[in-house]
């Protein structure tokens, strides 16, 4: 299906006019991508539209002695987190930021290097130490809990700093980019069919999705036509990732609370779809499956095989939702209102369990598909809860579809020829909404921007978790699940 998508080359003065004219229009923004051609710094605005899918592209020139753009923190909070990253990578200051403090680099950065640019060369000595500004809160009985970076068992680096009196949280910070591995400069210069592999490992345990992301987006910038039958198998991939990811937060989410026989069970669950993963396509994470103009399974699931697993995993959500002491610590804790979640352009569950109507499989379609809208308005972790449980049930029924109506062969290429331009990839996740954009030129990717729903996703967790306690912590960010690494990059 193809999206309604318009470019616009504007001036910098018309920043803010357009943005703001975009965002009353039902708008919103997906990503801003700054880009060095071994010139005049670039950078474009990506807005959204769904139900009809439409895209709009604003570009803007900077003069090369002036690397400025206007701020558009007070339109939008991503935005101004977008414009902080930028400012870091690529040394365009946003005028009129109201925080313009540092977002990916770290104190002992150097504060003149930037990696994203053509001529940065060779990362520089990095100093010893430094410190954050966490923003420190007085009161009497007022005292600071740090947690992290180094955390217990295989979970990712990130800092936490809590701001408590007695048990009560009065705010939570968290700093994040410990894992930043300059993904997006690593794409550059790769071949435009060669970099299914790197997508692959934006985030582990998304693998399917951000490879299709950037399928989609090279396929996009191409003009490379894929077959709908192909699209169908690719969209069952998609879901088999979203499977056995939901099957582990179910678990995980009861494990937090000590009813570790739901999470013992959601663990054999998980076990067996990463088995019928590996049967599919030789990768128990679906890895090598899809690439730009191909798509490529061993073998189908069967349908019934899908539906025992949907209703052994109903009937795990049943028992432990049945359980008084998991239904009280899951009710009304760390509530997300919906204003919030909103304004910070919260996506997937996240999003869904606090009353936002958020899914690309339907805002951004590939194909038609029969899905049908879950949600809650509660914002709590048992919405964040039963919002899993019913999209696992939602994808247990369309992979089943999917796989019903699938027309036969499991293998589907397309040449890719050398090309130039750009193109936009949005998919689904597992936790939400993947944006992927890239630009090519002969055939050879100059640059790449990726936004994994996590970078949206992150900063609602410490606004949930205010005016709860400390101990609901671990259940509150499992509730979240957002992955470090996709927002580290």
């Amino acid at each position: 299906m193809t999206p309604e998508r318009i470019g616009h080359r504007i001036g910098r003065d018309q920043i803010a006019d357009w943005a703001e004219q975009l965002l009353t229009e039902g708008f919103r923004l997906a990503l801003i991508a700054a880009h060095d051609d071994n010139g005049p710094l670039r950078v474009v605005y990506l807005f959204v539209a769904a139900r009809p899918d439409r895209r709009v592209e604003l570009e803007c020139v900077l003069p090369a002695d002036d690397p400025t753009v206007p701020s558009l923190a007070y339109l939008s909070f991503p935005a101004g987190r977008f414009e902080r990253e930028m400012a870091d990578l690529h040394g365009i200051r946003p005028v009129g930021h109201p925080r313009p403090r540092r977002l990916v680099r770290h104190a002992h950065w150097p504060a003149d290097w930037y990696p994203m640019r053509a001529d940065a060369g060779p990362a520089p000595d990095f100093a010893e130490g430094g410190r954050f500004p966490f923003v420190t809160v007085d009161g009497t009985g007022v005292y600071e809990i740090p947690v992290g970076p180094v955390h217990a068992g295989l979970i990712e680096p990130g800092h936490f700093r809590f701001s408590v009196v007695g048990e009560t949280v009065l705010q939570l910070k968290a700093r994040l980019w410990f894992v930043h591995r300059g993904v997006e400069r690593l794409f550059q210069g790769t071949p435009a069919t060669g970099a299914a592999g790197l997508a692959e490992r934006v985030s582990g345990d998304t693998s399917a999705a951000h490879a299709l992301a950037h399928s989609l987006a090279v396929e996009d910038c191409l003009g490379i036509e894929i077959a709908p039958a192909a699209q169908q198998l690719r969209a069952l991939l998609v879901e088999l990732e979203r499977l056995y990811n939901l099957a582990a937060d179910l678990g995980a989410l009861a494990n937090d609370v000590g009813f570790s026989l739901a999470n013992t069970h959601c663990l054999r669950i998980r076990e067996q779809l990463l088995r019928l993963n590996a049967t599919v396509t030789g990768h128990r994470l679906l890895r090598g499956a899809i690439s730009p103009g191909s798509v490529r399974l061993n073998a189908l699931p069967t349908p019934d095989e899908l539906r025992s697993i949907g209703a052994e995993i109903a009937e795990i959500a049943e028992l432990t939702l049945a359980n008084s002491i998991v239904a009280d610590r899951f009710t009304g804790t760390s509530v997300l209102p919906f204003d919030d979640a909103q304004a910070m352009g919260c996506l997937g569950y996240v999003a869904r369990a606090s009353g936002i109507r958020t899914d690309a499989r339907l805002d951004h379609p590939l194909i038609d598909l029969p899905i049908t809208d879950t949600g809650s308005d509660a914002g709590d972790v048992l919405a964040r809860y039963t919002v899993r449980r019913d999209d696992f049930a939602t994808s247990i029924e369309l992979a089943r579809h999917l796989i019903d109506t699938s027309p036969g062969p499991t293998t589907y290429t397309v040449p890719v020829g050398p090309g130039s331009g750009s193109g936009i990839g949005i998919v689904e996740g597992w936790r939400g909404t993947i944006v992927h954009r890239v630009e090519i030129d002969t055939g050879r990717i100059t640059r790449a921007k990726i936004v994994d729903p996590s970078w949206f996703n992150w900063p609602a967790l410490p606004v949930a978790m205010k005016d709860t306690i400390v101990p609901d912590f671990p259940l509150t960010n499992k509730s979240f699940n957002l992955s470090y690494a996709g927002n580290d990059l």
